[in-house]
Formats: C-alpha cells, structure tokens, sequence
C-alpha cells in the first residue's frame, strides 16, 4: 500500500481556533483565518506528484471542507498525544507503510519537507518549527507511550516527543525547519512566502473589510 498523508485540523468555530490572533482579527475572523489555512494545506497536498492516500481527521462533525475530495474521519478523544498516536497506529493496521500527519498551522509549507519526512529511514521522523514544537510528524512505526510528558503548544514539544519516542526505543530524525502561522506577528512572514492563496486572500480581505468599518457588522 502507498503512505498515508494525514491532515489534522479543527472544526472552524470562533473562539475554539487560532486564538492567538483573536486580537487582531476577532474571534470570528480568526475562524476565516483556520478555515482557509485547512484548504491551503489539503490543496497543496492534492497537488503533490507522489502517489500517497490523503484524508482530512477533525475533531469533531463539521460541514467545512467537505467539497474538497478527500476522505474525512474523526479524531478519537483525548489530548493532541492520544490523537495522533491513535490516527498514527490505525494507519499502519491499516497496512499503510508510513503514516504522516501534518497540522494546518503552515499553509504555505514546501512540500518537498512532508516528502523527506514520509521518505525518512527513521522510524519516526519530524518537522520542528522555530517555537519549538513540530509541522509534521511521520512514523513506520508506533508505541503508546511515544508521546508521553509531552507539554503540547509549549517550546518544549519538539524536544520531549524526541526523547519520548527514543525512550519508546523508536530512531527518530528530525526534517527542515518551518514556521508556524501562531501570532499576528507571522503574518507578514506569511506575505514573503509563495502558497496559501486562500489565507492570503482572506487576509487581504479582512483589511479591506476592517478599513471600511464594516467588520463589526459581519
């Protein structure tokens, strides 16, 4: 069987997503903001020359996506370290040989940097993120403690998967680095990438609304 691509992402609803930008953006649009950064990710993946199967895991029941063609589930209960170690380990059952998942918080990721992580000889296989923590994660093989102490959206997530997942006896690499779209701060970052059509749309948008002063009426 060919790897599976995973996308984790969030059902889009204001004040549960991208919380951090709520104050630039509200609440509301930092929900826009989510929703686009999911369709960049999932159209970039779709774009991919490699032959892989890709599905869409949400945490909950959402009509967002869904003219997209790709298969959707749901994410089991539990903190972001059961959830990943149950779609990871269920891929492999699956017969899959490698299993990736990536988050949706770098929407214009290369995706020559997912390629590496699926294409690593590592059992598990990384991609950091200047703050600490990671884009993706690729494994060929699982332990349900490989995600034990981790202190998710912390600086310290990165390192402690690694040192989790070797005390689990798995090898472990790391990727390239990439950046995640956290703060407002990384927006203009954002601007100097090529990709994410859809995010930077909404956010040419959303300055366009905000200096109309129609924002608080939408």
């Amino acid at each position: 069987m060919t790897p599976l691509l995973i996308v984790f992402a969030k059902a889009p609803l204001p004040g549960t997503v991208k919380t951090r930008m709520a104050p630039l953006l509200g609440a509301v649009g930092s929900a826009r903001l989510h929703q686009a950064m999911v369709r960049d990710t999932i159209e970039s993946l779709l774009g991919i020359e490699q032959e892989f199967l890709l599905e869409l895991h949400t945490d909950r029941e959402t009509e967002a996506w869904t003219d997209l063609p790709v298969p959707r589930r749901l994410q089991t209960d539990g903190d972001l370290g059961v959830r990943m170690g149950a779609a990871l380990s269920d891929g492999l059952r699956r017969g899959h040989p490698r299993v990736l998942i990536v988050g949706s918080d770098a929407p214009a990721l290369p995706a020559g940097y997912l390629i590496d992580l699926l294409e690593s000889a590592s059992q598990v296989a990384l991609g950091p993120t200047e703050d600490g923590g990671y884009y993706a994660i690729a494994c060929s093989q699982t332990h349900p403690d490989m995600f034990a102490g981790v202190s998710w959206s912390t600086p310290s997530a990165l390192e402690q998967t690694m040192l989790a997942a070797k005390a689990c006896g798995l090898s472990v690499a790391l990727g390239r680095s990439w950046f995640d779209l956290d703060e407002p701060s990384d927006l203009q970052r954002l601007a100097r990438e090529v990709g994410a059509p859809h995010t930077k749309a909404f956010l040419r948008s959303f300055s366009t609304i905000l200096e109309s002063g129609l924002w608080n009426s939408k």
